[in-house]
């Protein structure tokens, strides 16, 4: 299959059925040369003709045949024809062509008179189908013995535009382009964890036998196995046409617009779509996490990692020969990631408190199953830190979901034997603690203190003094005791340490004596003046102080207002 360009005459049939008037006689191939230029993608870019011995990419769009030709030269020539599809399946048929002997190479080396050019025109029949083949598998063509004559491959997709691979040799033994597959060409999987997988295959025996170049690649996705390395690649590079400048004459569509970032009217936009030319769909790219494709060397292990446990994904391996860039594919495999380990469900007991520690981003579930029947059950949250989300579920169903910050109460409806299950979700910035309660007693009296909505602690700095600081808080209309605390910190004590120590589940219990103000019981009626001041006096000039409030419910449960830092008057 060479394409000796000398008096043999299947050149010139050759340009003759492409339509291209041959007006001298051709030169005799330099092989040398030869073997350089195949190497030259662009030599054969958006050509008719394979070259004898060398992987070319096409493009076809959709419903649009298209014909590559090629020459046998002698009889009994062994010959192989290998179509690689990669975005979408395709038919594809090859056939001998039967030209007329009158055909002939011979070129005077001048170009000849139009006249003569139109009486050399000949026409072809569509000649002796040898092979056809329709899907998207890696199929090949192979005959031992071929007469010589002009091949046509014709291929056609049908489902959308797709890239393909075509390579063709008239040199099968001695050329070996794709690397070859091992006696067990399977992927195994070894090892099979939450997050991490870990492949193993058999080496290819072209990089351990014969020196060739090897690399292997490794595909992971969660659709399906690929079966070649142009399909995966095409899937990962789904949207380079979007950034591709059009070619002239074609029509962007509406989502060609918004994906370079104009804003655009739906009147400009119709009047820019009223040409009767095809605008052809894209389809988008899939996220970055869903296909992945990683090159590791000569290894034949691989460790898949940071995966989404209890997820199925697919894995696929390729051999790809790193000096011409072919490849084979292994027989891919796909695995389930192991479930995340079953956190221990907390019991609630009914009227007691629980302490809960969440880890960073971490999540707990507490279980309530009331003994007696019920019409309601009362929920209090306390998160001592950052706020959580909490969600409540009864027999299965959703009740609520929350972002709780200090202390709620929830009132959820109850079911004759229901059982509610608690999940609580943790903060992204650090590790959160909480106090939770569950009760189905009726009870007049919380076992947490009612909150104003506003927990701040406000300073009067005209009041201030060198010895003294007056404050206030708001109060609600329950009668709570309130307790006020001070501690002497140095002046680099800022408000991100302040805001690491605001644990509000910490009670005056962890406090000294010394560091104890007063208590004091205070409530209104009236909420407009639920506002209590108090003045903190025996402080040292200029110093700054850290000043709490907690507030104790009527069983001793606490909760601590927002801390305030304040500094007496160094001159007075």
């Amino acid at each position: 299959m060479r394409l000796d360009f000398g008096p043999q005459g299947w050149p010139l049939a050759l340009a003759l059925l492409l339509g291209v008037v041959v007006g001298q006689k051709l030169p005799t191939r330099d092989e040398g040369l030869f073997q350089m230029q195949i190497r030259d993608k662009t030599l054969f870019h958006d050509s008719s003709i394979i070259p004898d011995g060398a992987e070319i990419s096409g493009y076809l769009f959709r419903d649009t045949p298209k014909r590559y030709y090629f020459v046998v030269e002698e009889d009994n020539t062994p010959l192989s024809v290998t179509v690689t599809p990669c975005d979408a399946p395709l038919e594809w048929k090859l056939t001998l062509q039967e030209l007329p002997e009158e055909a002939s190479g011979e070129g005077s080396g001048e170009p000849e008179p139009l006249d003569q050019q139109k009486q050399q025109q000949v026409t072809v029949d569509e000649g002796t189908e040898l092979f056809s083949y329709k899907g998207n598998d890696v199929e090949s063509y192979v005959a031992t013995s071929s007469p010589s004559g002009l091949y046509q491959l014709e291929m056609l997709s049908t489902e959308k535009d797709s890239n393909f691979k075509v390579y063709a040799t008239t040199t099968p033994a001695s050329d070996q382009p794709y690397p070859e597959l091992p006696y067990d060409p399977r992927v195994d999987i070894t090892a099979l964890g939450r997050t991490t997988v870990t492949l193993a295959w058999k080496p290819t025996p072209t990089g351990v036998l014969m020196g060739q170049p090897v690399q292997y690649c490794v595909v992971i996705n969660k659709e399906h196995n690929f079966k070649s390395l142009c399909a995966a690649e095409a899937k990962i590079s789904a949207d380079d046409a979007f950034m591709a400048a059009p070619k002239p004459g074609r029509d962007f569509s509406p989502f060609d617009f918004a994906h370079f970032g104009f804003v655009h009217s739906d009147n400009n936009l119709n009047r820019g779509l009223t040409s009767n030319k095809i605008s052809r769909s894209y389809t988008a790219k899939p996220k970055a996490s869903d296909i992945q494709k990683v090159c590791i060397g000569n290894k034949n292990i691989f460790t898949v990692s940071d995966l989404k446990p209890d997820t199925q994904y697919y894995f696929d391996v390729f051999a790809v020969n790193s000096a011409t860039n072919t490849s084979t594919a292994y027989v891919g495999t796909f695995a389930r990631t192991k479930e995340e380990a079953r956190q221990k469900t907390v019991e609630l007991k009914d009227g007691k408190v629980s302490d809960v520690f969440i880890k960073r981003k971490g999540s707990k579930f507490l279980r309530f199953a009331p003994v007696s029947s019920h019409q309601r059950v009362t929920l209090f949250v306390h998160a001592c830190l950052d706020s959580v989300q909490v969600q409540v579920r009864r027999d299965g169903k959703l009740l609520l979901s929350q972002n709780v910050e200090g202390v709620r109460q929830f009132q959820l409806r109850g079911k004759p034997k229901a059982k509610y299950l608690i999940r609580l979700r943790g903060s992204r910035k650090g590790a959160s603690t909480l106090k939770v309660l569950a009760t189905t007693k009726p009870s007049s009296k919380q076992p947490f203190p009612s909150l104003p909505e506003d927990t701040r602690i406000k300073a009067f700095d005209k009041l201030r003094t060198c010895s003294s600081a007056t404050v206030a808080w708001l109060g609600t209309q329950d009668r709570n005791k309130f307790c006020v605390y001070k501690k002497e910190v140095s002046e680099s004590y800022g408000e991100e340490q302040r805001r690491r120590e605001q644990n509000q589940c910490a009670g005056p219990e962890t406090r000294r004596k010394s560091e104890k103000v007063l208590c004091k019981y205070f409530h209104s009626p009236n909420l407009q003046k639920a506002v209590t001041t108090e003045t903190i006096t025996g402080l040292e000039p200029g110093k700054t102080y850290l000043l709490d409030v907690y507030v104790v419910g009527h069983s001793g449960h606490s909760v601590k207002y927002q801390s305030k830092l304040v500094k007496t008057r160094k001159y007075c």
